[in-house]
């Protein structure tokens, strides 16, 4: 992570209490159910992830500031380019209003970031990577941390001991295409 867009500087966040998703307990409210199945969205993998960065790296109502600095695009940029970040985009016509990205290694998936820029975007995006992870065989939604938003999807606190033994485990298992 980074303090502050403007700030090069990187630091390792290895909290000692971490967020994961159990993928076999992930919770969709009715509600948004009900608007996923209306298909307000097209949903695509990888088509814009840059612009998912870019967008996640932007100052929003509920964020004035962002830990997305130019090192970490362009680092995360390269890992797209490798075939280890990925994104998932809700377009709304032609227009880019809602996104994640993250980083998958072994069958673990690391979420770094999310935006919304139209009621459900993020939260449908992250229906249909949650979707994605189980059909290909992920065994680890890693959130780093929780945030209520995530509680409301099944996201849970972990220690730090419980998730070195997920994270070995995903590290062992042959390594999943996103």
């Amino acid at each position: 992570m980074s303090d502050a867009a403007d700030d090069p500087e990187l630091f390792w966040v290895e909290p000692e209490i971490r967020g994961i998703i159990p993928l076999d307990e992930f919770h969709v409210s009715s509600s948004l159910a009900k608007a996923i199945r209306k298909r307000p969205f097209d949903i695509r993998f990888n088509t814009a992830f840059d612009q998912v960065v870019d967008k996640c790296a932007e100052a929003a109502p509920d964020r004035p500031s962002t830990w997305i600095n130019q090192t970490i695009r362009e680092l995360y940029g390269a890992l797209h380019r490798l075939g280890h970040a990925h994104s998932v985009e809700a377009f709304e016509g032609d227009e880019l209003v809602g996104g994640l990205y993250g980083v998958s290694l072994g069958s673990a998936f690391f979420g770094e970031s999310m935006f919304s820029r139209r009621t459900n975007a993020s939260k449908i995006c992250l229906v249909h990577l949650v979707e994605r992870l189980r059909e290909r065989g992920f065994t680890l939604l890693d959130t780093q941390f929780t945030t209520e938003h995530l509680k409301t999807f099944g996201a849970v606190d972990i220690p730090k001991e419980a998730y070195g033994l997920l994270l070995d485990k995903a590290m062992e298992s042959e390594t999943v295409r996103f």
